[in-house]
């Protein structure tokens, strides 16, 4: 009775970890680029699409956490 309980609690924190670790990620990532227009206007669209494609690859850990804890 108590197994499934302390799994799926596990579970739970190996995602919300994840999910944490990204949001964190996220707004350094922000934080970063808006610096970086800042120095540079001009590489304003370069820093946009580095910005969007990290952002993207950290929020596809928190899809990770949650595959994985399915399975």
């Amino acid at each position: 009775m108590l197994m499934p309980i302390l799994a799926e609690m596990t579970g739970s924190i190996h995602v919300a970890g994840a999910c944490f670790g990204a949001a964190i990620g996220v707004g350094l990532i922000g934080m970063k680029a808006s610096e970086a227009v800042g120095r540079n206007p001009g590489a304003a669209t370069k820093i946009l699409v580095q910005a969007i494609l990290s952002t993207a690859f950290a929020e596809g850990i928190v899809f990770f956490a949650i595959f994985l804890l399915e399975n």
